[in-house]
């Protein structure tokens, strides 16, 4: 029996030591400085950023609705601007973000109105707010922490806090891989923790030495079968004028 209990001991010790190095890397782990870093690689704040999104939303009501997007952004300046191409009936229609302010253009009154960033982009199931840097670091604090798979891939998972008041969810919970740290999975809470949508971001374009997602899928988990998904293509960080983000801008592409 005293052998027995020494081989048990001394098995017990060796596998703690083997597992220590994962246990104390793992401790290390700085998750606030993990959501810097997913900012740092979604921002273009060095560059412009403009492309072109293909929205395709889907609505058991409304039938399906097909959009065309030419978006700019100014990340370091908290810029962008959103150009609806198609349809026709909607061509023409802006969204100009120039720092808090958010207004939208319509072309048929020749009239800017002021707007939200947690408004749904035109009836989509995007919000305004997706379509800006990321300030996740800024904007959230995280609560909780763990590891897991997210089909092939390797995950860490934290939950968020908000800091204030100005985001568009109080709560959200995201799945990270644990290489890039490039967002696979969002789930969005209100303030009761009810979930309000599911956000997905299968595919990345690495576009010089960052990444944005090539296609976003924002499904709406009050409504059943209803949802949004974005495919962004003719991506470019050239710079582009300084009078794009402007209200004179938006009125003279109208013309």
């Amino acid at each position: 029996m005293g052998i027995k209990k020494s081989k048990i001991v001394i098995f017990t010790i060796l596998f703690a030591v083997i597992l220590s190095p994962a246990l104390v890397s793992a401790e290390k782990l700085n998750y606030e400085q993990i959501l810097k870093s997913i900012d740092k690689l979604s921002s273009f704040k060095d560059t412009d950023f403009s492309a072109v999104m293909t929205m395709i939303s889907e609505d058991p009501e409304n039938g399906m609705d097909k959009k065309v997007v030419q978006q700019f952004r100014r990340d370091k300046d908290d810029k962008f601007l959103m150009l609806i191409e198609k349809p026709d009936v909607q061509k023409g229609q802006g969204y100009l973000r120039i720092g808090d302010n958010l207004w939208f253009y319509d072309p048929e009154s020749r009239k800017f109105s002021h707007t939200s960033m947690k408004e749904n982009f035109s009836n989509t199931d995007a919000k305004h707010s997706d379509f800006g840097r990321s300030s996740l670091a800024e904007d959230y604090t995280v609560t909780g922490h763990t590891e897991g798979k997210l089909g092939k891939y390797d995950v860490y998972i934290l939950n968020l806090k908000a800091k204030n008041n100005e985001v568009t969810y109080p709560y959200m919970k995201i799945w990270i891989t644990k290489k890039l740290y490039l967002v696979l999975k969002a789930s969005d809470y209100s303030l009761t923790r009810r979930l309000l949508r599911t956000s997905y971001f299968p595919r990345y374009a690495k576009v010089g030495n960052r990444y944005t997602p090539s296609v976003m899928i924002f499904v709406d988990n009050l409504v059943k079968g209803k949802k949004t998904q974005i495919s962004i293509k003719d991506i470019s960080i050239d710079k582009l004028p300084d009078s794009v983000f402007t209200k004179s801008y938006v009125e003279r592409v109208n013309r």
